[in-house]
């Protein structure tokens, strides 16, 4: 065979690839889609997730024109369902998973048997940003982050702190918190936030961080003395101030951004799609309202802008944690 019949053929080769890869993206998705989210049921990330989702097979929308089904794994602080995903996921675009950052970049930085890591992952788009707020029980004696420092101090180690896991965005506020304050707290690690926040309400801890909205959907049962970032939330808790506010050094590093994910092996074609939809999808006027409703903060960003995030939240983390290590 010449050289001109060589490149003739393998250029058709190439061609024929190319459109096969083509028409798989054009029928994706021809079914439902999978959403593993490695909470609990009833949770701030699984609640949001079935919020941002639900308009994905509306007829009228050009989003995905199929369901989104929400499969939970729980356990760990979210280990069990991100080693599940990273290790035996689909990669054919009907597997994919909420993310939390800080949540899985930390447990990757800091444990040896997570499977999972930012370059294993492939980010889609980012729905919210839900900031790790400081609480205690209706009844407590704790009126203020003041009060509460003058029992830890008085008290080393009877101060009980609930969260939803190790070295999650609750326990890397925790972190933060004792070292700032220079008091000696417990932390109870639970296997998401909604035992963690039911720990609080019925006294089982003494106090504890969790996320905004999910506070915010209980503040009938907890009060809320301060949030973990660098400015107060305005839309839903603008009264409460920021630990920065009572003279501690804790920053936004606890920040839970929530987005969707696929597993890496996942065709660039289908990523394309998803990247393309999913945010119109989680920017539509009837998500956007439910998520106000539910005391859920809203930080649409497209996948570009997730892959910077993520790099530079593993670059700031390992860092930090280097220094927080219990």
């Amino acid at each position: 065979m010449n050289v001109k019949k060589f490149f003739l053929y393998f250029t058709i080769i190439l061609s024929l690839l190319s459109f096969g890869s083509i028409a798989k993206a054009d029928n994706y998705p021809d079914r439902p889609i999978s959403v593993m989210v490695a909470y609990n049921p009833g949770g701030a990330t699984d609640f949001q997730a079935r919020l941002v989702t639900m308009m994905a097979a509306h007829p009228k929308k050009d989003y995905l024109g199929q369901p989104i089904v929400i499969v939970n794994k729980p356990g760990a602080g979210g280990k069990v369902g991100w080693n599940w995903f990273a290790s035996k996921a689909r990669k054919d675009g009907y597997d994919l998973a909420a993310y939390n950052i800080p949540h899985f970049v930390s447990q990757s930085i800091v444990f040896d048997d997570t499977k999972y890591n930012i370059d294993n992952l492939e980010p889609i788009a980012n729905w919210g940003a839900d900031p790790a707020v400081l609480i205690v029980s209706k009844d407590s004696q704790f009126n203020s982050v003041a009060d509460m420092l003058k029992f830890a101090k008085a008290n080393p180690g009877k101060v009980t702190f609930s969260g939803a896991g190790k070295f999650v965005g609750h326990h890397i506020a925790f972190l933060q918190f004792q070292k700032a304050s220079g008091a000696k707290l417990t932390y109870v690690p639970h296997t998401g936030g909604v035992p963690a926040l039911a720990a609080v309400k019925g006294g089982q801890v003494m106090a504890g961080f969790n996320n905004l909205s999910d506070a915010f959907r209980s503040q009938n049962d907890i009060k809320i003395l301060a949030i973990a970032d660098l400015q107060r939330e305005k839309t839903f808790l603008p009264n409460v101030p920021t630990l920065k506010e009572e003279g501690l050094d804790v920053d936004n590093s606890s920040v839970n951004f929530r987005g969707i994910m696929a597993p890496k092996g996942t065709s660039p074609e289908i990523i394309e799609y998803l990247a393309a939809k999913v945010p119109l999808m989680f920017n539509d006027k009837k998500t956007l309202k439910q998520m106000k409703k539910g005391g859920s903060p809203v930080r649409i960003m497209n996948r570009a802008e997730v892959q910077e995030m993520w790099k530079a939240r593993k670059v700031s983390l390992t860092k930090l944690l280097a220094g927080l290590k219990p």
